[in-house]
């Protein structure tokens, strides 16, 4: 037996002791966060898959992981041999979790989960699909913790505070302010966050309890006149602690959420995204309306407003001190990671190197960058087939690297003035027609993305062809989307604007507007063969007024060159080669002035007009 049937074994012993037929888990923590703490990495313990967005349902007689587009190489490696059944979410005859459910729970069944690690909008549809197999959910059992003997702790770090004038630009009165006029507009008296960037951006804090996410394990709770913060004991400082009386911000134990607000008398309505509540804090909130009473006619979850988040969107479009020093950050971030390609294609034996070494060098490139905080994800660097795989990690060596193929680098830092996140794909040497091929269209969608004009209105689900239209006049796709928002100081992949055509939630179908930051990262992934991904952060901008209508547009925050060993001039379009020109052009300028001469001459034969 695998290490990972052991462990489901042992987990199917607890579900027979407590009654349960069929168990789910979720790469999810108790905020529906895309990253988690390693006490919360439940699925990666029992299946062995170590990316994101997963969930693995255990029944008495099998297993099954359903991972997205991003995963499907990378977990069919990692869970080799387990007995898990892969689900590659979205590919033809592969049934949704809630569709998997549906045809294999017998009536009469129980299903089970952490329902801390479960979203609002799961657990009422899982509760509404047991029901109509006279089934019961019971939501009420963490049973990873009987097996997972050796569990990290709940991680715990001091939070500090992100200067209001210098780096956040808005205070937090002016914040809660808005929120509350959003609250007053929709008829609520109390506003509930779960989102754990949402709420280091409202009370202007940052914290470091999960791996590259600057944040604090906390909830907020907002009235008409009072605000509550929810952290861990340990996590307050003296300075944070007069900070907060100097904001009136009334701090509670993190985990005493549950009981506030089973007994807080709600008299009026409160609002909360139900894509990132949990289904236990959801059923707290519930218990307690209906425990005060409500009026004749009326029913519980009448008192419940259910948003997309405000606090989401005000998030999103940044502020001019924050785009200030998004647009300064971005250059010195551009011209570490243009030193690092300078030195890989002028390193003689690449032999001597890994993924990992390769890796190591850059980080400390970014590291020596003026109020640099820690990386914003760990460096990915994939050489070759490893490339195919959207989100690999190397590990401390990762394989060698040679003179001839590519290597893929997606990187990024934190830094007081921003959060950062590019992604160029390099030659180490002699590479295929095919590569040429791959690469230069994979630049041509990058740049008509870039060089996008909208009207007012439009989200990522219009906009996203305009990126994967090259591709797809050559019968070619990528199986992801093509752009995520971009906190500051805060999450690398931020909502609730992205770009991508399939409409995943409601929040897909935010309009763009002036001030939100997106990646552009369209790619070409073939497995076993190579993966070219190539990632430039935009900010949306205003393009004027007509009288059609109001016009935006992008402008790149990214200044990097491509690779002119793998651009094959025949693919470009004539507006793309103008608009590469450009764009090289502005490189030239932006980034000269950090390089050294040897540096610089190498920049401007790479910058040349193609």
């Amino acid at each position: 037996m695998t290490v990972q049937s052991t462990r489901i074994e042992a987990l199917r012993a607890e579900m027979k002791a407590a009654g349960i037929d069929y168990y789910m888990f979720k790469t999810a923590d108790y905020h529906n966060s895309e990253y988690v703490a390693d006490f919360f990495k439940t699925n990666q313990y029992f299946s062995g898959f170590t990316g994101e967005n997963s969930t693995l349902i255990v029944s008495e007689k099998e297993a099954n992981l359903w991972v997205d587009g991003r995963y499907f190489i990378q977990a069919e490696k990692e869970i080799e041999g387990s007995g898990i059944i892969l689900q590659r979410t979205g590919e033809p005859n592969v049934p949704t979790v809630h569709e998997y459910l549906k045809a294999a729970v017998p009536e009469g069944a129980v299903l089970g989960f952490d329902g801390k690690c479960i979203t609002k909008e799961e657990g009422v549809s899982l509760a509404r699909l047991l029901a109509g197999k006279k089934g019961k959910l019971d939501p009420t059992h963490d049973l990873a913790a009987n097996v997972w003997t050796d569990r990290p702790q709940l991680p715990s770090h001091p939070v500090f505070l992100l200067d209001e004038t210098k780096y956040a630009g808005e205070t937090v009165e002016s914040k809660l302010s808005r929120l509350r006029k959003v609250m007053a507009e929709n008829g609520a008296g109390y506003y509930l966050s779960s989102k754990l960037d949402e709420i280091m951006w409202l009370y202007n804090i940052r914290g470091n309890d999960v791996e590259c996410n600057p944040v604090a394990l906390s909830y907020a709770f907002v009235t008409m006149d009072r605000q509550f913060l929810f952290i861990q004991d340990s996590e307050v400082t003296k300075e944070f602690r007069r900070y907060a009386e100097e904001k009136n911000i009334l701090i509670n134990h993190y985990g005493a959420i549950e009981e506030f607000l089973s007994r807080w008398n709600f008299d009026a309505p409160v609002m909360l995204d139900p894509a990132d509540t949990s289904y236990s804090i959801y059923l707290d909130v519930l218990n307690s309306i209906t425990a005060a009473g409500v009026s004749e006619g009326m029913s519980a979850s009448d008192l419940i407003v259910e948003c997309n988040s405000p606090l989401g969107y005000m998030k999103a479009v940044k502020n001019e001190t924050e785009l200030a020093n998004f647009r300064e950050v971005y250059i010195e971030d551009s011209a570490a990671l243009t030193k690092f390609i300078y030195w890989l294609k002028n390193y003689k034996d690449k032999s001597e190197l890994t993924e990992g070494t390769a890796a190591k060098h850059l980080d400390e490139l970014r590291a020596g960058i003026k109020d640099y905080v820690e990386l914003s994800f760990p460096t990915i660097s994939a050489y070759g087939p490893n490339a195919a795989m959207m989100h690999y990690e190397p590990g401390y060596e990762g394989v060698q690297l040679d003179n001839e193929g590519m290597l893929l680098v997606d990187s990024g830092g934190h830094y007081l003035r921003g959060t950062t996140d590019v992604t160029r794909t390099m030659a180490l040497g002699p590479v295929t027609d095919d590569m040429k091929k791959s690469y230069t269209l994979t630049a041509v969608s990058k740049l008509q993305m870039m060089q996008t004009v909208f009207i007012k209105g439009c989200c990522g689900m219009a906009l996203d062809i305009m990126a994967r239209e090259p591709m797809w006049r050559e019968l070619m796709d990528y199986k992801c989307g093509t752009g995520h928002g971009i906190g500051y100081l805060l999450n690398v992949h931020e909502g609730p604007q992205t770009l991508r055509y399939r409409k995943r939630d409601a929040a897909d179908t935010t309009p763009f507007a002036p001030g939100m930051v997106v990646s552009d990262e369209p790619g070409v992934y073939k497995a076993g063969q190579y993966g070219i991904r190539l990632e430039t952060i935009l900010e949306c901008v205003d393009k004027g007024t007509s009288a059609d209508g109001t016009f935006y547009g992008f402008a790149p925050l990214t200044f990097v060159p491509l690779d002119r060993d793998l651009i094959a001039p025949q693919y470009l379009t004539a507006e793309t080669r103008e608009a590469l020109n450009a764009y090289h052009a502005e490189v030239l300028e932006k980034i000269s002035p950090f390089l050294n001469n040897e540096e610089k001459a190498w920049l401007e034969t790479q910058c040349a007009a193609i």
